[in-house]
């Protein structure tokens, strides 16, 4: 069959059934797309749009669909379809003989499942099969498997019993414009960028020749996709092959006549169009990217880029009259990055205000808190899903004056929060000037609704969302987050990148020393005479408890000339101050490489001697099983719970710290002294310590002024052999 000619089952007027997917949210506009491309819409489904049209349609929507991932033309459709056996033969009705030219290879794309089909790979089989008994009833060879780049794809969605099943004729996604090698941090995918620019009324205004300006441009996909809605180009003139073309049933002819009618169309649109389009951003890898995806795309003339941060940037003088400020800022996936984001948008929302009055902020975002914090308000309101995150294009109009557009005042409760904030440094103001500390806690959900904990560590705030009950609002939690993250700096006169934030939840086995981050990032702070390393950003906690502050100066206090050793040392804070205290000699007992490495760091920045200080890696019980050495001093603060296999399978101090203080005291000398410490809240001493060893419960004594709202954070004892007593 000549190439120019189409198979007579697949004629230019006939009307064939079709499925073009798309990602969640754009349903709809994609099936008004199809119907202004001229196909007739059937139906639509969860992200997709079933529908009819003739072959040039088809070509049609590969070519100029903004919208779809793939057009799919079906071959079969089918209802109650549950087995392997009944998929098979239904695959095997259809004349695959007419699709698939002699000597194709192909690959079967399978998604859904039944409850005798579990697993897309075994679906993929079973349709392969199928086809494979159509074309060997028509006298075909088998056809070849090809995964890296096949002649034909095969589409089939199986779901509660519904099949559908044809040939992808757009052969790759059609997201893909072939412009994107340099996609940037966290790109949106091109088909998402055109729906967010067709809800914002861009292709409207372009025709008006209305500025579109996006001022954190990243990779530059919003702005190349605006630049081709604004000049009529087809989306899919830059791909390199659609999967029709190696079809049986592609007509060649009629395929060049609709390219050639597009590339008309674009090179008419270039000498017509009058919009003007922006880009800037902070990152100069980002706006080298976004140059070379407009060069590649076509359109480099069509936008000018420079470098800015978003919270200093400026309208473009050629930027006048109406116009749209269209952007993707960072969602704050993570806590951590939240207070400079909260900061970002907001000072995004008073350039925007300041320099675009009368305009429309269309502000695309995961995280519609953040969205709020612009100061404008959303007229309308978009759901988009971007990969998997739930998203929400807030579209907003720009008052005309600068004096009607003021930042929303805090909130009751943000001002509430604040001035507790102001009240508990007053508090603390005149203990701090006599101790020294520059490490103190500052709050901690003294108000029920602002459930955090506040630390300051220097010039740096460490702030711990506990998790809120399920009986909390998640949507009103995070608002009292996004309002403390924004008061917080202001009060303490910090900047919002010296903020750092973590959730804290209940913690089992050794979650709390996992490792959220790979920064890499620490610093030194100061605690009595000691200089200790901590880190803010990469663990849960942060190297230092705060609240165990009196326990560690009490054990430099009782040091001088004794043998400590310190039990699950952690990062060795309560041993360099020993150390410091003038023991004699320590030893240093924990199972994390992690930790003892930091131990050694703490050790070295106060210049004390590794031969006096040692340190070793065991599981404290089995080194108190084996141990023979004797210690003047010694501390033991397990964790409320941990993984040990010799402690039944985990370690629950409250049950298990009877065997493990009997194991210390055999460790400690005539004379000598166990500080036993715990952070179990409800923790109650075994009474049978109480019988055989001198107990003291010092734990109201081992609170500073900025823990002692909450008495009941650790639990501290002095434990002693009775004969000292």
């Amino acid at each position: 069959m000549s190439d120019d000619r189409a198979a007579s089952s697949h004629s230019r007027g006939t009307e064939q059934a079709g499925f073009a997917s798309c990602p969640w949210g754009i349903e709809s506009l994609l099936a008004e797309e199809l119907s202004g491309l001229g196909a007739t819409v059937a139906r639509q489904t969860v992200a997709g749009v079933h529908f009819t049209a003739d072959l040039a349609t088809l070509y049609r929507a590969c070519l100029w669909s903004r919208l779809a991932n793939r057009v799919v033309l079906l071959l079969a459709q089918a209802t109650e379809i549950e087995t392997p056996e009944a998929l098979r033969a239904c695959i095997a009705e259809v004349d695959w003989a007419a699709h698939l030219p002699p000597g194709t290879s192909l690959v079967v794309d399978f998604q859904g499942q039944s409850r005798a089909i579990r697993h897309t790979r075994f679906g993929a089989q079973t349709v392969k099969d199928g086809i494979v008994d159509a074309l060997q009833a028509a006298g075909r060879e088998r056809p070849r498997v090809e995964h890296r780049d096949p002649d034909l794809r095969i589409h089939a969605h199986l779901h509660r019993g519904r099949l559908t099943a044809g040939i992808d004729l757009s052969g790759g996604s059609l997201h893909q414009r072939g412009y994107r090698r340099d996609p940037g941090h966290a790109p949106l995918k091109e088909n998402l960028a055109a729906a967010l620019l067709i809800r914002a009324g861009w292709p409207a205004r372009a025709r008006r020749g209305e500025s579109l300006v996006d001022p954190m441009c990243g990779a530059g996909t919003l702005l190349i996709e605006a630049a081709m809605i604004a000049v009529d180009r087809a989306p899919g003139l830059g791909r390199s092959r659609f999967g029709f073309e190696r079809w049986a049933g592609h007509d060649a002819a009629l395929w060049r006549e609709l390219r050639r009618e597009a590339e008309v169309r674009d090179r008419l649109g270039r000498r017509r169009v009058t919009a003007k389009l922006f880009g800037s951003d902070r990152s100069p890898p980002a706006l080298a990217a976004a140059r070379a995806n407009a060069m590649r795309a076509g359109i480099p003339a069509l936008i000018e880029f420079s470098g800015a941060d978003a919270r200093h940037w400026q309208r473009p003088a050629a930027a006048e009259g109406s116009g749209l400020v269209l952007t993707n800022p960072p969602y704050g996936e993570r806590l951590g990055e939240l207070p400079e984001l909260v900061t970002l948008y907001a000072g995004l929302g008073e350039r925007v205000r300041e320099q675009c009055p009368g305009w429309t902020l269309a502000l695309f975002t995961g995280n519609p808190d953040l969205g709020h914090r612009v100061g404008l308000r959303a007229e309308k309101q978009y759901a988009f899903k971007n990969g998997p995150l739930d998203c929400k294009l807030l579209l907003m109009p720009v008052p005309e004056h600068v004096e009607e557009a003021a930042p929303p005042a805090r909130s009751a409760g943000a001002t509430m929060f604040a001035n507790r904030l102001t009240k508990n440094r007053k508090r603390l103001a005149r203990w701090l000037k006599r101790s020294g500390e520059s490490c103190y806690r500052l709050y901690d959900a003294d108000m029920p609704e602002y459930a955090l904990a506040v630390d300051v560590y220097g010039d740096r705030v460490h702030v711990q969302e506990y998790a809120p009950p399920r009986s909390v609002d998640t949507a009103q939690a995070q608002r009292r987050l996004m309002e403390a993250l924004t008061v917080i700096p202001e009060v303490l006169e910090v900047s919002p990148g010296a903020v750092y934030v973590k959730q804290r939840s209940r913690q089992s086995g050794k979650a709390q020393y996992e490792k959220r981050d790979t920064s890499g990032e620490r610093f030194q702070v100061s605690e009595g005479p000691a200089r200790l390393w901590v880190n803010l950003r990469d663990y849960l906690d942060t190297g230092l408890f705060l609240d165990h502050r009196p326990v560690r100066r009490r054990l430099r206090e009782m040091a001088a000339g004794q043998r400590f050793l310190n039990l699950f040392c952690y990062t060795g804070a309560a041993t360099v101050q020993a150390a410091l205290g003038g023991a004699s000699e320590t030893l240093s007992v924990d199972l994390s490489n992690t930790y003892l490495d930091w131990a050694r760091d703490n050790l070295a920045l106060n210049r004390l001697d590794p031969a006096r200080h040692r340190v070793v890696r065991d599981d404290c019980l089995h080194w108190l099983e084996t141990a023979q050495g004797m210690f003047d001093l010694i501390f033991l603060d397990p964790p409320t719970f941990s993984n040990s296999k010799r402690m039944e399978g985990t370690l629950d101090i409250q049950r298990d710290h009877g065997r493990l203080v009997d194991l210390a005291m055999a460790r400690l000398a005539p004379g000598g002294t166990l500080v036993f410490s715990n952070n179990q809240r409800r923790f109650r001493i075994d009474e049978g310590l109480v019988e055989r060893y001198a107990v003291s419960d010092i734990t109201r004594d081992t609170f500073d002024p900025d823990f002692q709202r909450r008495g009941d954070l650790h639990h501290c004892f002095l434990i002693r052999h009775k004969t000292d007593a």
